[in-house]
């Protein structure tokens, strides 16, 4: 009988592994490109009610708070609801 040397048998299967190992990468970064580009994700915008305003009690806590934390270094410059 004539069976390969274990070291060639072992080579020969790593390469395979790794061969399949690829290809399910491969494939599933072109499953992720296609499903992207032709089914992008709807981003929904959401406005305040308010036009975005900020309540005048809410602005002066949060300004005394980033004071206090920040020991008086650092200072609110605007404040955007999400």
């Amino acid at each position: 009988m004539n069976y390969p040397s274990p070291i060639s048998l072992m080579l020969i299967g790593l390469a395979t592994v790794f061969c399949v190992l690829l290809l399910v990468i491969l494939f599933g970064n072109l499953l992720i490109w296609c499903v992207n580009k032709f089914f992008p994700e709807e981003v929904k915008q959401v406005k305040a009610a308010n036009g975005g305003a900020v309540d005048p009690n809410v602005r002066q806590a949060i300004e005394i708070a980033v004071r206090q934390l920040s020991g008086g270094k650092k200072g609110v410059q605007s404040i955007e609801k999400l």
